[in-house]
């Protein structure tokens, strides 16, 4: 991990793009490093795009501004990727993690990407596991599969304290995406 791994998360209200950041940020605090997290987004309404943030550090963070090269991105909405250029600033050893269905070497060449590129069909995973089209917990585990920021089990007990009776789907949902993640070679 770089000295400071910053992640940008894109996708839709209600698609719970800010909530996984925070509850990833609350399981870095948790392991004693820091972590900050924060939304921007345009008009708050369920579908419009937004855009999140997650800086992880073992030391304190000072800089307070938005993610403008970022070390990852999280792509929850797929559909993003034909209507906004998600990869302005990624820093050119970056990686893009994609809620796709393709593998990650289809996806590289549909879009050309020059970017690592890591593929997980969260959406299935999620209907599949929470019974509901929301792809969010399934990405967390997505990224840390590629960052391995933290223990499972702490983001576990984030989707515990915020899911309460609903958090074993969630935890599944998240523990099949990092499984099942596809990363090129």
């Amino acid at each position: 991990m770089p000295e400071m791994l910053e992640v940008r998360w894109h996708g839709r209200g209600g698609m719970g793009s800010v909530t996984s950041a925070e509850l990833f940020a609350a399981a870095v605090i948790e392991e004693g490093k820091f972590a900050q997290s924060f939304p921007s987004f345009g008009p708050e309404r369920r579908g419009a795009p937004v855009t999140a943030y997650l800086r992880i550090s073992d030391e304190f963070i000072r800089v307070r501004t938005d993610i403008n090269r970022p070390d990852i991105l999280v792509v929850i909405d797929p559909k993003l990727l034909d209507q906004i250029d998600v990869t302005v600033g990624l820093k050119d050893s970056g990686t893009i993690i994609v809620n796709s269905p393709l593998s990650a070497k289809e996806l590289k060449k549909k879009y050309g990407f020059k970017w690592k590129v890591a593929t997980v069909d969260a959406l299935k995973i999620a209907r599949e596991t929470i019974n509901l089209p929301i792809a969010n917990t399934a990405m967390m585990g997505a990224l840390n599969k590629v960052v391995r920021a933290v223990k499972m089990e702490s983001l576990e007990h984030e989707l515990k304290g915020r899911f309460g009776d609903r958090a074993a789907g969630n935890i599944k949902s998240m523990t099949r995406a990092y499984d099942e993640l596809d990363m090129e070679d």
